[in-house]
């Protein structure tokens, strides 16, 4: 969603990096684009222009004019002021005193509140909190129904609304059923208008008086900009909100809405929807986006995603396969499945520092989404016995694979050829020994992704200078490589 800023900004400090000592002008010129990049954004003016003079008093002190880095210095000035605008730390859900705690959902129709509601039941339910779904929007059928068959996904326990019932009658009878059946959270899922009217507003005010909530979330659609604060600012008015969640932060919104909200409203952003799926709901970090934004990176939210992903029994018991070299296919099979559940390549690369500016150098170079998913059909059309033991796959069997997950025996071969020089060079390492790609060789799923000049083959992108192994350079790997060939000739000679 950032990516269109983060460019802009990145611009903007490589032109102040290329500075040798910085003046007031060169600053000037510096913030002028910055600004312009923020309104290009759809932040708000008056938020734009409060930061850019925030950052400009700073920029201007001593400190940064006298920096060795000065360029370096505007960066991290930036970097706060980010983190500032975006609310300064995490907001945690007020979840204290006797349950059952109740969670209300507010906000404009078609925003994303049903979907948001089950997402969050499934972040509390792995925070160990039993949750309860609660469909008060009447007005909408289909709303009701939806509640439902997400619950059913989920195993949550959803209270049996129908479209003649009164909403604050529903979430009472809720809140009585939800003692009854031992659940920790209730979550409202309540009505929405296409535009704010009297009629919702004292709906979601009967139910606030009836339900007293510990947290009213705003439900607000990313892509609608600035009209988002705008509408967030009068649900605040009447309901006083605690906090807002934006969904459809995956689309190509621009991201003016995450960064003027908490400025505007004064409450903070919790919670980002991030995709469709039911587990692509995240906690709002201001550090984190604001590393993003400016190309750094966000490593924490990586290693989250790993770790519920990753089950640790599992972890462990691959470790001891690792050590043993008995790593099989059906083992790559689930570790590419575990892959995919962290989001798309391209995602993923974005929150490791640094591979953001690698992967804007490649975009002609397709991620191997299609050739990841091509070998995951050839495994699965594999039996258990070949899974474990591919050596046993001869040309028939090669040829009833190709056919199950449609692809050419040509590439079948390939999968395998690869998997066992894969193989073969776990058990170098595991005997202590570290060694080199063979030449043309290519990790199972890197098909097609050519060799890169000087740099590691069948992987995409990767420059020449990279390390390849113990702190040297590929061309030094080469060269000393050589030189062993070289003495071993003379060895034999003698």
């Amino acid at each position: 969603m950032f990516d269109s800023l983060s460019d802009r900004l990145e611009s903007v400090f490589k032109k102040l990096r290329g500075h040798g000592r910085l003046d007031e002008s060169n600053i000037q010129d510096g913030l002028r684009e910055v600004r312009m990049a923020l309104l290009e954004a759809d932040v708000n003016f008056k938020v734009v222009k409060d930061f850019v003079e925030r950052v400009k008093v700073r920029a201007m002190g001593q400190d940064v004019l006298g920096s060795l880095t000065p360029g370096q210095q505007v960066i991290k000035i930036v970097h706060d002021e980010l983190i500032d605008l975006l609310g300064g730390e995490s907001c945690a859900l007020n979840l204290s005193g006797k349950p059952p705690y109740v969670i209300m959902m507010a906000g404009l129709q078609g925003s994303g509140k049903t979907t948001t509601a089950a997402k969050l039941a499934l972040f509390l339910r792995r925070q160990k909190y039993s949750p309860y779904l609660v469909p008060a929007d009447v007005y909408r059928p289909a709303a009701i129904d939806q509640l439902q068959k997400l619950g059913c996904e989920l195993g949550v326990p959803v209270f049996p609304s129908t479209v003649d019932m009164n909403p604050v009658d529903i979430c009472a009878a809720a809140m009585r059923d939800a003692e009854l059946k031992g659940c920790s959270v209730i979550l409202i899922d309540t009505a929405g208008r296409l535009h704010i009217d009297e009629l919702l507003m004292q709906e979601l005010v009967g139910i606030k008086e009836k339900c007293r909530p510990q947290e009213i979330l705003f439900v607000a659609d990313a892509m609608t900009g600035q009209d988002a604060v705008t509408v967030a600012e009068k649900f605040n008015e009447v309901l006083d909100i605690s906090g807002v969640v934006l969904t459809k932060m995956d689309g190509d919104a621009r991201g003016g809405a995450a960064l003027s909200i908490k400025s505007i409203t004064g409450k903070p952003l919790k919670f980002v929807g991030m995709g469709e799926r039911l587990s692509e709901l995240e906690v709002f970090h201001p550090d984190r986006i604001a590393s993003r934004i400016l190309g750094m990176g966000d490593v924490l939210t990586l290693i989250e995603k790993a770790q519920s992903t990753i089950d640790a029994k599992e972890a462990e018991a691959l470790e001891k396969k690792f050590k043993k070299a008995e790593f099989d296919l059906e083992d790559f099979r689930t570790q590419m499945r575990r892959i995919k559940k962290l989001g798309s390549l391209d995602g993923i690369m974005k929150l490791i520092p640094g591979m953001g500016q690698i992967r804007k150098q490649m975009q002609d170079v397709q991620m191997p989404e299609k050739e990841l998913s091509k070998v995951e059909a050839m495994i699965s059309s594999m039996t258990p016995a070949e899974r474990h033991e591919p050596k046993i796959i001869n040309p028939s069997r090669r040829q009833r694979i190709a056919k199950g997950s449609g692809v050419t025996v040509t590439e079948v071969n390939q999968l395998l050829k690869n998997f066992e020089q894969m193989q073969k060079m776990m058990k170098k390492m595991m005997g202590g020994k570290m060694p080199a790609m063979p030449q043309g060789a290519r990790m199972p799923g890197m098909q097609g992704m050519g060799a890169m000049p000087g740099g590691m083959p069948g992987m995409p992108g990767m420059p020449a200078g990279l390390p390849s192994g113990g702190g040297r350079t590929a061309a030094e790997a080469a060269k000393l490589k050589e030189k062993r060939k070289k003495a071993k000739k003379q060895r034999r000679k003698k």
